[in-house]
């Protein structure tokens, strides 16, 4: 297989697939069952057939477990007698099952060459183990770390650098100046270095300020389909190891994000905020610019985030969904809230007067 098909591939699968004892080896983990029974794919229990590894994260479907026909199921010691198939025993099962998909998807190997309808500056440093996919463009002055995959269309702006082992899977831009480092993922419509959202107001005009700053990605990033992650204005934007952003995030200019930290998406980060280590922050979360998020802190869906958080913890905001006319009756009562207000201070104000003067009737 060429790099030019591995783009289609997109990890295939082991068509031998692994045994129970293999699996078991791999993962260093106890099992019970036949050790030669064989699994090539991955499925849900409900769906799983013979040849199908599974798992059971959750105990509300152990009736789906005890219905199962798949060939090896991923759980827990106290889950394991429910089971009629063979299974392998962990402490977590999720991650065991993770790890154990990476066996049998395993992303194919990069094959290093330029497809001919690339193009490539004659000063663009590209390692020979590197793949430049058809129409990719890599600018002058562009670093290309070994086995870095380069998928079609993509652009490498000028002065990027790129370590080892990253993967830019397709139509991912690269502005000028930007570094990622060493197995990086990079999904489809990824927007890396542009210039951030800098204004300054001249009467009623915009003056764009010039940002000059770069994108710093760590190692084993990874980044979703069409998020954007924009240059800083003077300093860089810095993305440290291990953090994953899902699909349409925005991050603003000279934002900072902690190792190992995690967003969903629709997530919205103004510019110069700075988010701690090991994070999570759901979907369609707004973050005002210039705040400080701790360590460990932890942001639920549709929050609104407006002021620095810096001890860990959980934090919620936005409204749950209701039937409808509740939520009709709750924003009429919403508009009167201002009115309710003023006349509960008027009535604490007579209780006060009641309670400083006892004895006398209020006329």
């Amino acid at each position: 297989m060429n790099s030019s098909d591995a783009a289609n591939a997109d990890g295939g699968v082991t068509m031998a697939g692994l045994s129970l004892e293999q699996l078991a080896g791999l993962l260093g983990e106890p099992f019970r069952g036949d050790p030669c029974t064989r699994v090539a794919r991955v499925a849900d229990l409900a769906s799983a057939e013979s040849d199908c590894l599974s798992f059971l994260g959750d105990r509300k479907y152990r009736g789906a477990l005890e219905q199962t026909r798949a060939g090896v199921v991923i759980l827990k010691e106290p889950d394991a007698a429910l089971a009629s198939v063979p299974v392998l025993i962990s402490r977590n099962p999720y991650l065991s099952f993770a790890r154990a998909a990476r066996l049998l998807y395993p992303v194919p190997p990069v094959v290093g060459g330029v497809h001919p309808a690339a193009v490539v500056a004659p000063d663009a440093c590209v390692d020979a183990a590197a793949w430049i996919g058809p129409t990719a463009v890599v600018e002058a002055g562009a670093q290309i770390g070994p086995r870095v995959f380069v998928g079609p269309g993509c652009i490498i702006g000028e002065g990027v650098s790129i370590g080892e082992d990253s993967r830019l899977v397709a139509r991912v831009t690269l502005c000028r100046g930007t570094r990622v480092g060493k197995r990086a993922l990079l999904h489809p419509g990824a927007v890396i270095g542009r210039s951030g959202f800098g204004f300054a107001k001249d009467g009623e005009r915009w003056v764009r300020i010039p940002q000059v700053g770069r994108v710093v990605l760590g190692d084993d990033v990874e980044i979703g389909a069409n998020t954007t992650v924009d240059r800083g204005a003077i300093g860089d934007t810095i993305i440290h190891d291990g953090v994953k952003l899902d699909n349409h995030i925005q991050i603003g200019h000279n934002v900072e994000v902690g190792e190992n930290t995690a967003m969903a998406a629709m997530t919205g980060i103004s510019g110069s905020t700075r988010i701690g280590r090991n994070c999570t922050i759901a979907g369609a979360v707004g973050m005002a610019g210039h705040l400080t998020i701790g360590d460990q802190v932890h942001f639920t869906g549709q929050a609104m985030v407006t002021r620095s958080f810096p001890a860990a913890g959980s934090y919620s905001s936005g409204i749950p969904a209701m039937p409808s006319a509740e939520w009709r009756r709750n924003v009429a009562r919403f508009r009167q809230l201002d009115e309710l207000t003023r006349r509960l201070k008027q009535l604490e104000a007579r209780v006060a007067q009641c309670s400083a003067a006892p004895g006398q009737e209020d006329n």
